[in-house]
């Protein structure tokens, strides 16, 4: 046994050492805290922190402290005080008033000297620490609908480049139906289509209306699926930009299957707020700035011309802009934010639908040199109870987002400029393509679990993994004496190892993963029962006690690595085909799996030839 390498030994212990130090932060609770930011360009400022405490205080809201961070406030509650936390969050969310969004989080208590190697506490799923889960199904109808309007725009468009005047383009139940002259022009219609649209559209002779040939226009099966999986994407991206601005810690917004998203907000416990956030609609509109009106002297007295309207940047300044719409964001296709070729300023390329093309165009080529601006409205659910009943209404709120000089002729892709910063051209960017959701969704599920409950999931939780944990230890200990001892010692190292790489991934634990934790502690202790009989085996063939530990390792690594491998392929099945708990579960087995090949034999191996290696063995005590 003195034969062990040294850098196995060495291996062990930095293991050990490094997986001690990761799994440290799992000690350290999450105390309960409320995120406060500012709405349409609001301050948050040293004012704001004290008009917090003083909302707080008047109502006798216990609380540790109110910091001040970055462009946010965050009130820090009691470890355990989760009725707190909801009380002190509506108390916020009144006190404060509409300029700013309040939303429960959950701070960090870990160390900031673990926190800076990386080491943090894991997230915990919606069942361990109580929130809102929804399961969102999109439209999809609306989006096929909404795609076959804007190809009707665009072979609207086709003809009139064309010069065809006297056919009809129109949405039929099978697709787009283009009814055309004669023949000549439906084939030179058909060709048109074909050669623009080749991999979006198929186009087929439709039946006569009349002594009118007509065209059929379907969309391509896999153009179809195409749209389809954009929407939902978009729609996942537009969730979470609207979750993640709130601050709601360690939010779950993923994709299921081909049409529904999973939405799940620890430590959230208002449904309707929620749904407040998630239901709110966003739009864009382009207008024209009304040059002849005194925008300070309007907000003033309240005058404005009658064909136009008063509204306010994102910094509380006045602008008077025309009534009239020029383009809405229901016609915007792309946004993206850039470098401009010339000049080198942040930039914001924008491109629109035919019919907001030809819109476009038409007032740029009467308006080069004058001011347009961009402004961006929102819609936002609100429940109100009145008279004991509900009573839904909606709270629409614009704001110009951006005003820029019109450098010359435009129609479907144009740039807007006169921008602070590429920062600012990123935010524009992400407004423009991603302010509304690229469908609707509905709530087809809504669940609510408790802080209560998901506290006593944790308690149940950690009282089974130190049951089976306390089980498999007292077992093992008296049946395999010294070497139970040393396997029991692995076992404990294997949790450890288990715990540290799931907070070093910051994989979110669950229920399942607590279940594939103890299923993991079970399973682990596979190899040292393996290990041992092999070492009973070979001294009563009359092996010496270094040769019979020698031979047991070796012989049994065989059966270990079939066993783990066999076990290692269901979990990754699992992984590949589960999703949700089922995935949940199968990951932290996989890990448990992989952990345990490591402490059973090489932990084992390295703390039996430190005992037994250096010394003459007359007997084992196995």
């Amino acid at each position: 046994m003195n034969d062990y390498p040294r850098w196995k030994h060495a291996l062990v212990v930095l293991v050990t050492v490094l997986g001690l130090i990761y799994a440290l932060p799992t000690l350290y609770p999450k105390q309960p805290a409320v995120q406060v930011i500012g709405n349409s360009g609001t301050v948050i400022d040293e004012a704001t922190r004290e008009r917090a405490m003083a909302e707080l205080q008047k109502r006798n809201i216990p609380f540790e402290s109110v910091e001040l961070k970055t462009d946010a406030l965050l009130v820090l509650f009691p470890i355990g005080s989760t009725d707190t936390q909801l009380n002190g969050a509506a108390a916020l969310r009144e006190g404060l008033g509409d300029n700013y969004t309040t939303a429960p989080n959950l701070a960090s208590t870990v160390p900031a000297w673990l926190r800076a190697i990386g080491a943090d506490s894991m997230p915990l799923g919606l069942d361990l620490q109580g929130g809102v889960h929804f399961l969102m199904e999109v439209d999809q109808k609306s989006v096929r609908d909404t795609q076959e309007q804007r190809y009707v725009d665009d072979i609207r468009g086709l003809l009139r480049d064309r010069n065809i005047r006297n056919a009809n383009v129109s949405r039929g139940a099978q697709g787009v139906v283009v009814q055309t002259p004669n023949n000549a022009d439906r084939d030179t219609i058909a060709a048109a289509i074909n050669k623009d649209y080749a991999t979006d559209l198929l186009v087929v002779n439709g039946p006569s209306v009349g002594d009118q040939p007509t065209l059929l226009v379907t969309m391509r099966p896999e153009r179809v699926r195409v749209i389809a999986d954009n929407t939902i994407k978009q729609n996942v991206g537009t969730l979470r930009n609207r979750i993640n601005a709130l601050g709601v810690a360690e939010p779950i917004i993923v994709q299921q299957g081909d049409s529904r998203i999973v939405v799940e907000l620890p430590g959230v416990q208002d449904t309707a707020e929620a749904k407040r956030i998630l239901g709110a609609t966003a739009t864009l509109e382009y207008r024209a700035v009304d040059q002849s009106a005194n925008p300070q002297e309007a907000a003033r007295t309240g005058q404005v011309p009658g064909d136009s309207r008063l509204y306010r940047d994102k910094n509380g300044n006045p602008l008077v802009l025309k009534k009239k719409v020029i383009v809405k964001g229901d016609e915007l296709i792309d946004a993206s934010s850039q470098a401009d070729q010339q000049s080198g300023e942040p930039a914001v390329s924008v491109t629109l639908n035919e019919a907001g093309a030809r819109k476009m165009l038409d007032f740029t080529m009467a308006n080069v040199g004058k001011p347009m601006a961009v402004v961006y409205i929102e819609r936002t659910p609100e429940v109100r109870i009145v008279d004991g009943k509900e009573e839904r209404t909606a709270k629409i709120t614009e704001t110009v987002i951006n005003e820029a000089t019109i450098r010359g002729v435009f129609s479907k892709n144009f740039q807007t400029t006169g921008l602070e910063s590429m920062k600012v051209a990123s935010e524009l960017a992400l407004l423009l393509k991603s302010g509304s959701l690229a469908a609707p969704v509905d709530i087809v599920e809504e669940r609510v679990i408790g802080a209560s409950l998901g506290a006593d999931n944790i308690e149940k939780g950690i009282n089974s993994v130190i049951i089976g944990l306390l089980a498999v230890v007292v077992f093992v200990g008296l049946y395999y004496k010294l070497f139970g001892l040393i396997a029991d010692l692995a076992l404990l190292m294997n949790l450890v190892l288990l715990v540290a790489i799931l907070s070093i991934f910051q994989a979110t634990l669950t229920l399942p993963g607590i279940a594939g934790i103890v299923l993991t502690l079970g399973m682990a202790i596979d190899a040292n029962v393996l290990i041992c009989e092999r070492i009973r085996e070979e001294i009563r063939n009359g092996a010496t006690p270094l040769a019979a530990i020698r031979a047991g390792y070796e012989k049994a690594w065989a059966t270990i690595l079939d066993a783990n491998v066999t076990h290692l392929i269901a979990a990754i099945g699992l992984i590949t085909f589960g999703s949700g708990p089922i995935r949940g579960f199968a990951i932290t087995l996989t890990i448990g799996i992989i952990t345990s090949m490591f402490t059973s034999v090489t932990g084992t191996h390295s703390i039996i030839s430190l005992i037994f290696g250096r010394s003459k063995v007359k007997a084992l005590s196995v």
